[in-house]
């Protein structure tokens, strides 16, 4: 059943991207905070579990967990490159990126809205964020061509922002002030609401100008993005047979919520618009992933799934 609080996320975060790219000037104050509401985002999630139950049941599933990380950074991107060569070659190299990034970072979020395993979803959010600077590379200079010479550094330094010190934080407020945690946790939904809304004022904001040229290239880019996030809904579903409902809802974030906001941020130092245009538009079918993901749900459940 769609709910309301599922039309209210689709609704603000539609109505974001289209001020950000219609009406820049009222995005552009918000262009240096999208890191941070990520952090706020992942804070918020990350409240009501703690990290002992995180690693422990990350731990008695590390085989499945290696499992999709080989899936979602090797797999996938393979897959997607080369049917994408065959079919609409000039966006083989977009369909390579999105598809080899790292899960996203607001992906314990949506794992929230439904009865998704989070600790495999924060798994593979960490996890994967620590292997693609070695994996994406590797990949686009084997099957695009293409070298990128990415800091280690730097990206350590981004993973430590964005998924380390809101982890600790949110671990040393529920130790030291259990009470006042819970009670935070209950406005998760509403503050990550306005956060994702920020991030696309200031996402979108920035590359307006881009967006606006080429109307039938927007078009034709949230296309390419909407068939990316059905072969992901598939892809997780499909390579996650035979295990709980949890573990499907979970494989499915992981792989359709995607770190598309670092796709932009490679293709505009490494690659042409093209690509940044295409990772752009994913930010569509990204928070409209939410309607499927709680259909199919119900739908498992009327099934019986365990």
């Amino acid at each position: 059943m769609f709910k309301f609080r599922d039309g209210l996320l689709l609704i603000a975060t539609l109505s974001s991207i289209l001020t950000g790219i219609l009406l820049p000037e009222y995005g552009a104050p918000f262009q240096p905070y999208p890191i941070y509401c990520l952090m706020a985002v992942l804070f918020f999630s990350l409240l009501p579990i703690r990290l002992a139950a995180i690693l422990s049941s990350a731990k008695s599933s590390a085989f499945y967990l290696g499992y999709c990380l080989f899936i979602k950074l090797i797999l996938l991107p393979l897959l997607a490159f080369v049917s994408f060569r065959h079919m609409f070659p000039k966006y083989a190299t977009a369909a390579l990126l999105l598809s080899g990034i790292s899960s996203g970072v607001s992906a314990p979020f949506f794992a929230g809205l439904v009865e998704a395993n989070i600790s495999l979803v924060f798994g593979m959010v960490v996890i994967s964020s620590i292997l693609v600077p070695f994996t994406l590379p590797t990949l686009a200079h084997i099957c695009a061509g293409k070298y990128m010479e990415i800091s280690l550094f730097a990206m350590s330094r981004l993973l430590g922002l964005v998924v380390f010190c809101p982890l600790i934080l949110a671990e040393i407020l529920k130790r030291l002030a259990p009470g006042f945690s819970a009670k935070l946790s209950k406005s998760q939904y509403g503050i990550s609401l306005v956060a994702f809304m920020i991030i696309n004022l200031g996402v979108f904001s920035r590359y307006a100008a881009l967006l606006r040229e080429e109307p039938s290239t927007v078009l034709i880019s949230l296309g390419v993005s909407s068939i990316l996030a059905v072969a992901y809904f598939v892809a997780g579903m499909l390579f996650s047979l035979g295990r709980p409902l949890p573990d499907h809802l979970s494989s499915i974030i992981s792989f359709g919520l995607i770190n598309n906001v670092f796709v932009l941020v490679l293709s505009s130092e490494f690659f042409s618009p093209l690509e940044a245009t295409v990772a752009a538009m994913y930010t569509i079918p990204f928070f409209g992933l939410v309607v499927p993901l709680g259909l199919y749900e119900n739908w498992a459940k009327r099934r019986g799934a365990p």
